[in-house]
């Protein structure tokens, strides 16, 4: 099975990151074998941030894809590896720019990102830990679109039945931090959003709330899961109500290992931005608004607090 091979793959590589002796920018390959999505609106990111980002995919990937930097202004001061494609009007309203992020699903736009290779798209605030080209074996064929799971409702099969059986009133969701998917056979995603725009200005159509949701929604027939022995969205992982619980999944042997062998973490949620978990000391704890304790110490985290440190340690 594909989630098996990944994990194979991701067992097989080195735990030591490759970041502490990667070179200050790096060059795309003249017939790159896959791409790497970013999308940037704002100033809630700096281009420090993305050149990290981006050096970091490139130095431990099997091979440097070609970058794609989807932003709504000229940033002069992206690494030459970049190529930067500018939003078009229609994606950049302040109402596609809320916190259902709607504006993200420009990334399946026809004539924005190339349609001559599968693509990786990733939420800039991730942490990349070893070779996320291993996530491209999950794109059974090019209509697939991978996203990790966040609902009941499990991709596969029996999420299909449950579109079909409520006409897609029910379907399985996912997180949009990461998305698999080829942009060859996609473009009827933002075709659809746009179109029932013009419909439902107000998103009154329920899966047009967040683009996550949209994109399962439109997609569900040929959605798959990312599995969480590649990558995990942090509050899931780190972070519980009980602060015992965090303790002791942090020494079950099964965890330790998968915690190991992850290939990205994201940081989604805004209170575990990587500026504020920078200034944390010893023993601090967060709770965010769904109640999820965060107990910033190596007894909960192991070694995932280096990690995070060592990745964002010239970005602030």
């Amino acid at each position: 099975m594909q989630s098996d091979h990944l994990s194979d793959l991701a067992a097989s590589r080195p735990v030591q990151s490759k970041l502490a002796t990667a070179p200050a920018a790096f060059q795309t390959p003249h017939n790159p074998s896959w791409q790497c999505v970013l999308i940037c609106w704002g100033n809630k990111y700096s281009t420090r941030i993305i050149n990290n980002l981006a050096r970091s995919i490139a130095t431990q990937a099997a091979s440097v894809p070609r970058f794609v930097l989807i932003s709504d202004c000229e940033r002069d001061d992206v690494l030459p590896g970049i190529r930067l494609v500018r939003f078009p009007e229609h994606w950049i309203s302040d109402k596609l720019k809320r916190s259902g992020c709607q504006a993200k699903l420009v990334m399946f736009e026809q004539g924005i990102v190339p349609v001559d290779l599968p693509a990786i798209y990733v939420d800039l605030d991730t942490i990349v830990l070893g070779d996320l080209s291993q996530g491209l074996c999950l794109l059974e064929n090019q209509q697939t679109v991978a996203i990790l799971q966040s609902a009941i409702i499990p991709f596969g099969w029996m999420g299909r039945f449950i579109y079909r059986c409520t006409q897609g009133r029910r379907y399985a969701r996912g997180n949009s931090s990461f998305v698999i998917y080829h942009p060859a056979a996609c473009h009827y995603i933002a075709e659809q959003f746009k179109q029932l725009l013009q419909q439902h200005p107000n998103f009154e159509f329920r899966p047009m709330v967040a683009d996550e949701r949209f994109m399962s929604w439109a997609a569900q027939p040929h959605m798959k899961r990312i599995p969480r022995q590649f990558a995990v969205k942090f509050p899931g992982e780190y972070m519980f109500p009980w602060g015992f619980w965090l303790y002791l999944k942090a020494w079950l042997p099964w965890v330790r290992a998968r915690r190991r062998a992850l290939v990205a973490v994201t940081l989604n949620g805004l209170m575990i931005k990587p500026e504020r978990l920078l200034s944390l000391r010893e023993g601090d704890v967060i709770v965010d608004e769904k109640s999820r304790k965060l107990i910033w110490s190596r007894k909960t985290l192991g070694q995932m607090q280096s990690k995070i440190k060592a990745f964002y340690a010239d970005s602030f």
